[in-house]
């Protein structure tokens, strides 16, 4: 009979799998780890500059700020693309594409300070975002099913850790040197990974043919791009301007017809069926209300403390300063990563998530009860980033463990779209706010003290948001197939005498063996089906001498009979209770397992 494809983590692949050893699966994790760690601090290293890059590049604070703007843009469309791709020509490809584009774009910026060449650079860095899913796909195809989960943790937590420490990373290099230099270090650091990722990597053999749906990309990535524009003018000149009315309403209006498309495409960009699941719509919700949350808290901190003490509020901190403020939260990240493994192997990933969820509530209520006192500024950016370890590791989880292993890549490349929604909707949101929300000083125009509060207060509710999702989500997201137990026939208090011949029983392919105890069988058996016992069976396949005792035995009735096996298709061949693989007559050692031909 034709078996459901199963879909938990557990599942065996369609492509046998070699099963790496502990050293190469170490080495792996390592180079993956770092790919994520590194993706994360090429996005998010340059906001500690967010005030002086006006002057460093020669525009206007709005225009700066899609330096950070545009990354988290190119990677909301990317990513979906590079993990279908890699779904259907190979995960490490696109892994290695990823990695080059990385490379490229920090070049482009460091050799240039003009805007129109830092908008694209910074672009081609964000496309290397799509370097997360790619790997977790990996890791689920790579490692043993009862390493998954530290593993998917593992890569859920380098995106947090990379955020909060590029941040007082990249402040130390641009403290003591140009700021073009941190350019040239990540283009080392990736080309490096580059090489290491080619040697430790091997290409998966699970695939999904499909072909790329290039109006899928353009049509998400002009929708994203007026809605982010719409987000961004709406802070800065009013919701109620005619260009931003019309670009919000060009927004909904490709963002939908796109999302009628993808759901009549063959193969789309994006799956919407397989993200219409609970499970998996539930951890995308809950992803975008996260990503904006942590985002929110990863920008607004060093930007806080760095505010001059004569406005009443700030602290007047360097740009190193304000960036190592974010050092003790990256260090909860990672120690945090393997406890949300050991939460989500417990107790399952919704827990996880709604863990997640509320210590980033909490946190938020401490950033808004005391936002003066540099204790208390790292003490919660510390707590937003332990809900965020836990969040993104449940999340991840919980879409591992609803779809197929060939979807594995396609599937998180939408977690990590409306993630890089959430974070590119954040970014140009709190931009606008402190823009608008501010005072004039002796050293340029600075947020207030309300402006952090409202982007702490909105982080908050996107964390309460992201709870309401997680709790609709279901407690168990293992997307099984409906398994049906062997059918196992009640003994009869009757026996009865009549012989099952082996014609009438599951063919069973012979050998030189087989065909010699065939015969001392068939002379034991009834004189009424001296034929039967005779019947040659195929010969094609031999099989093992152990199994060759069922060809022709008599089966009364009263003996239970096994159905087809629900996992594997396979048939168990009908055999007398006495008949084992083995050993004395009448002592029973079980009936063989028989692939049907």
């Amino acid at each position: 009979m034709d078996v459901p494809a199963l879909h938990p983590v557990d599942a065996a692949p369609t492509v046998p799998l070699v099963a790496v050893g502990a050293g190469r699966g170490r080495r792996l994790a390592v180079v993956l780890g770092a790919g994520g760690v590194l993706t994360a601090v090429a996005q998010v290293w340059l906001v500690p500059l967010l005030p002086a890059l006006p002057r460093l590049t020669g525009s206007s604070a709005t225009s700066a700020s899609w330096l950070i703007t545009v990354g988290l843009l190119v990677a909301a469309v990317v990513t979906p693309l590079f993990g279908r791709a890699g779904d259907i020509v190979g995960k490490r490809r696109m892994l290695l594409i990823a990695l080059g584009v990385l490379v490229a774009g920090s070049l482009l910026c460091a050799v240039s300070s003009q805007l129109w060449l830092l908008i694209p650079g910074r672009g081609m860095q964000g496309a290397c975002l799509a370097v997360v899913p790619l790997s977790i796909s990996i890791l689920r195809d790579e490692l043993p099913a009862a390493r998954v989960g530290a593993a998917v943790a593992m890569m859920s937590a380098t995106v947090g850790i990379g955020a909060v420490v590029g941040i007082p990373f990249g402040a130390l290099i641009v403290q003591y040197t140009d700021w073009h230099v941190m350019f040239w270090v990540i283009a080392a650091c990736g080309l490096t990974l580059l090489v290491a990722a080619r040697m430790v990597v091997r290409e998966s053999p699970v695939r999904e043919p499909a072909r790329f749906d290039t109006r899928g990309a353009v049509g998400l990535a002009a929708g994203l791009l007026c809605g982010l524009l719409a987000i961004s003018r709406a802070a800065d000149r009013g919701p109620l301007r005619p260009h931003v009315l019309a670009l919000a309403g060009a927004a909904l209006v490709i963002l939908v017809g796109w999302a009628r498309r993808q759901t009549r495409t063959v193969d789309p960009l994006v799956d919407l069926r397989l993200a219409a699941r609970r499970p998996v719509l539930m951890a995308n919700t809950a992803a975008l209300g996260v990503g904006f949350a942590f985002y929110a808290n990863a920008m607004c901190t060093a930007l806080l403390v760095q505010v001059p003490r004569d406005t009443g509020y700030g602290l007047g901190l360097s740009v190193l300063a304000g960036g190592l403020c974010l050092l003790p939260a990256g260090l909860v990240m990672v120690a945090l990563s393997p406890l949300s493994a050991w939460i989500t192997a417990t107790r399952g990933p919704r827990t996880t998530l709604l863990l997640g969820t509320n210590t980033l509530t909490v946190g938020y209520l401490v950033r808004l009860t005391d936002s003066h006192h540099l204790f208390m500024i790292i003490l919660g950016g510390a707590v937003v980033a332990a809900g965020t370890a836990l969040a993104y590791s449940g999340v991840s989880m919980l879409t591992v463990q609803a779809v197929p292993r060939e979807q594995t890549a396609a599937a998180g490349g939408i977690t990590v779209l409306m993630r890089m929604v959430g974070q590119a909707t954040c970014s140009a949101a709190v931009a606008a706010i402190l823009g608008h929300l501010s005072v004039a000083t002796p050293g340029g125009p600075v947020p207030t003290l309300g402006a952090f509060r409202t982007v702490f207060a909105i982080a908050g509710l996107a964390a309460v948001f992201a709870t309401f999702a997680g709790i609709l989500a279901p407690v168990r997201a293992r997307h099984r197939a409906t398994r049906l137990p062997p059918r196992r026939a009640t003994p009869t208090s009757t026996p009865t005498s009549t012989p099952t011949s082996a014609a009438t029983s599951t063919p069973m392919p012979t050998a030189a063996s087989a065909a010699s105890a065939a015969s001392t069988l068939a002379a034991r058996a009834s004189a009424s089906t001296p034929a039967s016992a005779s019947t040659p069976a195929p010969a094609s396949t031999p099989a093992p001498a152990s199994t060759s005792t069922s060809v022709s035995a008599p089966v009364p009735a009263s003996m239970p009979v096994a159905g087809p096996d629900s996992v594997s298709g396979a048939v168990h061949a009908g055999r007398p209770a006495s008949a084992g693989t083995s050993g004395p007559a009448g002592l029973d050692r079980g009936p063989s397992r028989i692939v049907a031909v």
